[in-house]
């Protein structure tokens, strides 16, 4: 268990600027991707996304 905490210890205060940006920006597409996946596997939303399904293939 020793080697598998070295492994993934992280020193927060060595983290740049930049490291800090790529970070939040990665946990927030992480979290807004499950709400995706979420709000389009819902049963309850599936009516709603069906009837839109075939909107770029329409001729109006």
């Amino acid at each position: 268990m020793s080697k598998l905490k070295e492994y993934f210890y992280t020193d927060w205060e060595a983290m740049t600027a930049s490291d800090w940006v790529g970070l939040v920006i990665t946990v927030v597409v992480f979290l807004l991707m499950v709400a995706l996946y979420v709000y389009v596997l819902r049963p309850k939303n599936r009516e709603k996304l069906e009837s839109q399904r075939f909107i770029p293939m329409d001729d109006d």
